[in-house]
């Protein structure tokens, strides 16, 4: 995970040659509502719900940052708690994270959080005081930037409640073409799938849907990989571990410390196909996915080679990562030595952790951005157009302001809407002794997080444009992005491991004009994850955005698209490839509102 305790072996062979290629030419090679609200001790209430905005803003809004904190304001207040002891144990340090989703089918977006807790972990069953993940109603009245945002703590009411296990991550998707969002929970030692009942209740529906595993998983991704109709499951998993696995481990100067990821065997991910009923079958083997191990963090699904296939790059803790190309016959192939992005440019693995895609120099690719630990740097993989990456993480800025960071959640956005994503990373460190920094205190120090601004040919960090509580230490994990407000313009959530969840609301983005997009199936029932829009525009600039809600560290995202049409601009022409290759063409969407296009109803190209 997010350090290494041992010593790297030997470079084989492989990693030589694309060290060799990589420091000579860095050539690629190697995306019925009630009021009330559940209690809980371990969390505190929250309220809210909003719909879509042409609402312009009003002077109200703060003029000295772009993202201000509106968790204790709106309701959202929830504490994570990782049972952390000073025997160290290595689940204790990975943290946990949140979903942006609508749940109700109301048109805002409520939020799902996942919980770890301070009782014994690995033990079989729960009591009633075990805290739960928690689930929070977005019962704001209205939409756009100058509402008040409201959140209330659901809960117990909705069933969640029965989600107590040592949580890690979450993943969302509408598994059997209902038209309710659906919620995968990841443990340590035992996932959970809860069924949306579509009353505002779900189920604990795990052994059922076949999503059975004792696993340690972390971050997991809806995505159709053969392409059917139906929403397939993709599980990262980290190492093999247990109770009487534990290991002592010791930084440098011989005091206890936490272990890394290397103090124990990896694990063989996860791909479950969706059989049509809703019901899951585990085709790793099949599917090559079991052929190779790894601690795997982080994932990301996208049409990385331009073959409009889904293919899924998997974050590795300390080893190389994985890019597993579709073959479009059920299996798959590991080419990330072969398309450049296992290691970075000195042919190193480094301790992947949060990882997202997305087409950041609009040239029509998706591009890999990875989280690492302090002194490796993060890093940025630039796709070539046809599968093909180079790490361009110096030249474009983004090393220095990471090298003494440990980030994990990771993700695009363009904050302001000028049509260029932009970064939010966030961290916090994993040991007491942390690169060269020793501490006397018992537990890891906790770090500031970052947010990049899109320059067009480099990155630079725009500090103090988000609230003060952004540049805090803390031991920020999880990081979840959406249009909470539907004002047209990018919010996120941090989860901080033994710490306050954070809701930031961006007041900045929906001054400039916008437009936003649903792409749902030809019933208009189901967000179609995995399909890709691209709006062009009169200044010539064509943008690519995908529907998704993977990506980042452990968390799930609004599946919405957003596209920034700055002032001087037109919307011009408008694509959508539909998740079964299909490609079709649609008028230029309304400004200022979210338009909802469902497939089949365009012109086909």
């Amino acid at each position: 995970m997010p350090h290494r305790d041992q010593p790297m072996s030997n470079v084989t062979s492989a990693k030589l040659a694309c060290l060799f290629l990589a420091t000579l030419a860095l050539v690629p090679g190697c995306a019925d509502r009630s009021a009330s609200s559940d209690t809980n001790p371990d969390a505190t209430e929250l309220e809210s719900e909003i719909s879509g905005s042409s609402e312009k803003p009003t002077a109200s809004q703060s003029a000295d940052y772009a993202f201000e904190e509106v968790s204790s304001e709106s309701g959202f207040e929830f504490q994570n708690l990782s049972g952390r002891t000073l025997e160290y144990r290595f689940f204790e340090i990975v943290g946990t994270g949140a979903a942006l989703f609508d749940f109700d089918n109301d048109g805002d977006l409520d939020v799902y959080v996942v919980q770890s807790h301070e009782g014994p972990v690995l033990t079989k069953g729960s009591t009633s005081d075990t805290p739960s993940d928690r689930l929070y109603r977005n019962d704001t009245a209205g939409s756009g930037p100058n509402v008040e945002l409201k959140f209330t703590d659901v809960t117990v009411s909705s069933g969640v409640s029965v989600a107590t296990g040592y949580g890690q991550g979450v993943a969302c998707g509408d598994i059997d073409n209902d038209g309710d969002v659906d919620v995968f929970v990841t443990n340590v030692g035992g996932n959970q799938f809860l069924i949306n009942n579509g009353d505002g209740t779900f189920s604990d529906a795990t052994k059922a849907v076949g999503l059975q595993s004792d696993r340690w998983s972390t971050s997991a991704c809806f995505v159709d990989f053969d392409r059917d109709g139906w929403l397939d499951l993709f599980v990262s998993n980290y190492v093999i571990y247990s109770a009487e696995s534990q290991k002592p481990c010791y930084g440098a100067s011989g005091r206890r410390d936490y272990c890394g990821p290397n103090s124990y065997t990896g694990e063989a991910d996860q791909l479950y196909r969706n059989d049509g009923t809703g019901r899951f079958i585990d085709v790793s083997v099949k599917a090559g996915i079991a052929s190779k191990y790894g601690a795997g963090l982080g994932i990301v699904s996208a049409d990385f080679n331009g073959d409009h296939w889904p293919d899924i790059y998997v974050a590795n803790d300390g080893m190389e990562n994985r890019l597993w190309i579709n073959g479009k016959d059920g299996t798959f192939e590991d080419a990330a030595l072969l398309f450049g992005c296992a290691f970075n440019a000195v042919g190193a693995a480094e301790a992947g952790m949060g990882v997202d895609a997305g087409d950041f120099d609009n040239d029509g690719d998706e591009d890999i951005f990875v989280a690492h630990l302090t002194s490796e740097t993060n890093t940025l993989y630039l796709n070539d157009g046809s599968g093909g990456f180079s790490d361009r993480t110096n030249l474009l800025g983004l090393a220095a302001p990471s090298q003494a960071m440990t980030s994990f959640g990771s993700g695009w956005l363009d904050f302001d809407n000028d049509s260029r994503l932009d970064l939010v990373v966030v961290s916090g460190t994993v040991k007491r002794e942390n690169g060269t920094v020793t501490t006397s205190q018992d537990y890891p120090l906790g770090q500031h997080n970052q947010l990049f601004h899109n320059e067009g040919d480099r990155f630079v960090e725009a500090k103090r444009r988000v609230a003060p509580s952004f540049e805090q230490q803390e031991m920020s994990r999880g990081l979840s992005m959406g249009d909470i407000d539907n004002d047209g313009d990018m919010d996120f959530i941090v989860i901080n491991n033994e710490g306050p969840a954070r809701m930031y609301r961006n007041q900045l983005g929906h001054q400039q004009n916008w437009t936003g997009v649903r792409l749902v199936d030809a019933s208009g029932r189901r967000d179609q994850l995995g399909a890709v829009a691209r709006l062009t525009l009169s200044s010539g600039v064509t943008m690519q955005r995908r529907c998704r809600a993977d990506g980042s560290y452990c968390s799930a995202h609004d599946p919405r698209v957003l596209f920034a049409v700055p002032d001087g601009a037109k919307a011009t022409n408008l694509t959508v490839r539909w998740p079964d290759g299909t490609i079709e063409q649609f008028p230029a969407p309304t400004l200022r509102q979210y338009n909802t296009l469902r497939q089949g109803t365009g012109q086909q190209l």
